[in-house]
């Protein structure tokens, strides 16, 4: 079996963000070695052999503006994958970055996308729990236009104090609103996201500052630690066992997948539902994954 031939990715055009390190790099490397032609994006420099790399700050509108007007024509594959972690004040940053800017940018490009193309996303478990904010998240996404979207979030300062979280709950809100709409239907271009646990990349302090309310780097892995490792005695993934499940669901191999939210988190979150719809005493998920902290 050829294995380039069953990815579909062997001189194909595909478009990926974030790829200067973490999942992303390693969902590029793979996809170098599938035979992409690779357009890569990122606020830092990109070391990766790819056809043309951009560095550029994907929270500003004119910035990436800059870039699509140079992206090529057509393109087979996207994968939105760059993302920061929160800090007090970097709210509206955070839902530019984490979720505005992949939003923009799918819909900017959707008509370069081939038909049966794909549209692939890095979540988070971190959006765990989006059915709550859907109808929110869903007028958000309705909005029409960037800036208008930027009033939308200065409207709602209750929704974006969670940053991280919110942002990460909109895009998951985004793929099953979107999955059947006539604009992806109707060329059948796919659209899903991956949901990582616990990863070790280039933003792991980052993450750890922002998880402590002490801004304690120590803290912060230990509190990581505890809710996404402690229960099962587990270890954090390394960035290949993303970046390569999201090229998989980005290829010809997934082919007939859209719409869906995929956790890869060693089963973490199914185990929080399963423990949910057991409690004899109701408790919600949000409260059992709260339970594992303590």
């Amino acid at each position: 079996m050829d294995l380039k031939k069953l990815f579909g990715f062997e001189g194909k055009t595909v478009v990926i963000t974030g790829a200067a390190s973490g999942m992303a790099k390693s969902a590029t490397e793979l996809l170098l070695e599938l035979g992409a032609n690779i357009y890569a994006i990122d606020i830092n420099s990109i070391d990766l052999p790819v056809k043309k790399a951009y560095q550029a700050d994907l929270s500003k509108k004119e910035e990436i503006d800059h870039v699509i007007d140079d992206l090529p024509d057509k393109i087979d594959a996207l994968f939105l994958c760059h993302g920061i972690a929160a800090f007090p004040g970097n709210e509206l940053l955070v839902q530019k970055v984490n979720f505005y800017s992949q939003k923009y940018m799918t819909e900017q490009l959707l008509s370069r996308i081939s038909d049966h193309g794909s549209v692939t996303f890095i979540s988070s478990v971190g959006g765990f729990g989006w059915q709550q904010v859907y109808t929110k998240a869903v007028e958000l996404i309705n909005v029409p236009t960037w800036e208008e979207a930027m009033k939308w979030y200065d409207d709602h300062p209750d929704l974006i104090q969670s940053a991280y979280v919110f942002a990460k709950q909109c895009l998951l809100s985004y793929v099953t609103y979107k999955c059947m709409s006539h604009e992806f239907i109707s060329r059948k271009i796919r659209i899903n996201a991956i949901n990582p646990g616990d990863t070790t990349t280039g933003l792991t302090d980052d993450f750890n500052r922002s998880t402590s309310p002490n801004g304690d780097a120590l803290e912060g892995a230990k509190m990581i630690e505890n809710i996404f490792l402690k229960s099962w005695n587990g270890y954090a993934a390394d960035a290949k066992d993303m970046g390569y499940p999201l090229v998989v669901i980005g290829s010809d191999i997934c082919s007939y997948m859209s719409g869906q939210l995929i956790y890869i988190d060693y089963g973490l979150t199914s185990s929080w539902t399963s423990q949910a719809l057991l409690s004899s005493n109701h408790k919600t998920i949000e409260e059992i994954s709260n339970d594992s902290n303590n």
